[in-house]
């Protein structure tokens, strides 16, 4: 499906200039990347921020490409998080290199790509982020200055009728009640739209916990806020002897944790940007 291309409004001109001159350079090399983030949310909702990053997903095996490909075209380039993040930088403004999430589960693959969206971004052909891995992302971003729980709002609100329900149900998997959290935190948000949500998708989501209700829990203590915030549940993990799920689950090493961690207080407090709905 082709999206239409539409105006970004007020977006300085050297930024401007930055952000097509990284995705010429990613084509030229033929470095295969999705544009998400602002630009991407916007083509979905109507919703337009402008914020001083540019945020490009791929796979990991293509990560250091990129990352080469920026540096030739002139740009100071770092892997910021070895897991998931690299970023390249011209004055204020950085395109974000991600190939995953700080909790290391939502890492991009083969389907992002196979299920991508055709648009022009800066009078650029690219293709977008599926809607349906962009909320799946953007479901673990539950941090004290941060929470993406608006955005998956308004994607459900945009987008929800032409959603593959069942490829969104198969990437939550084991995570399923945090689908069905944002699921009815939409029937609150928007109560008059809260049929946008199919059905069956709901009753297959309240059954599962029906059926969990009825079995007893897990004998050890695992905390899973770890996945959505990686400073909120310090003390669970290193006062009150609770297991950190990512370890659980291997999408993190004990040293990613901790670099992950370390970083909490010496990144800048995020940006708070007005968005503009365009009709």
């Amino acid at each position: 499906m082709q999206l239409p291309a539409k105006p970004h409004g007020i977006l300085d001109p050297e930024s401007r200039a930055f952000y097509q001159s990284a995705m010429r350079a990613l084509q030229q090399d033929g470095v295969p990347f999705l544009v998400g983030g602002a630009y991407s949310f916007s083509r979905y909702t109507g919703i337009e921020r402008h914020t001083k990053d540019f945020d490009i997903f791929l796979r990991q095996e293509d990560a250091q490409a990129a990352l080469d490909s920026l540096a030739r075209a002139g740009y100071l380039t770092e892997l910021s998080f070895p897991h998931w993040l690299g970023k390249a930088f011209y004055g204020e403004s950085f395109v974000d290199v991600i190939y995953g999430s700080g909790n290391g589960i939502a890492r991009v693959d083969d389907l992002w790509f196979t299920h991508s969206t055709k648009a022009v971004v800066l009078d650029i052909p690219v293709l977008l982020c599926p809607v349906e891995e962009t909320i799946w992302s953007k479901a673990f971003v539950m941090e004290r200055e941060r929470y993406d729980g608006a955005d998956i709002a308004h994607l459900l609100r945009a987008r929800a009728p032409v959603l593959d329900w069942s490829r969104l149900l198969r990437r939550f998997g084991p995570h399923w009640r945090l689908l069905l959290n944002y699921l009815v935190l939409f029937g609150f948000i928007y109560p008059a739209e809260r049929d946008l949500i199919p059905r069956w998708v709901m009753d297959r989501l309240i059954a599962e916990l029906q059926h969990e209700s009825r079995i007893p829990p897990p004998d050890e203590k695992v905390c899973q806020g770890t996945l959505f915030s990686r400073a909120q549940f310090l003390v669970d993990t290193e006062v009150w002897g609770y297991q950190d799920a990512r370890l659980l689950l291997g999408s993190m090493s004990e040293r990613e944790i901790e670099y992950w961690t370390a970083a909490i207080d010496s990144e800048p407090p995020t940006e708070l940007v007005r968005p503009v709905v365009s009709e």
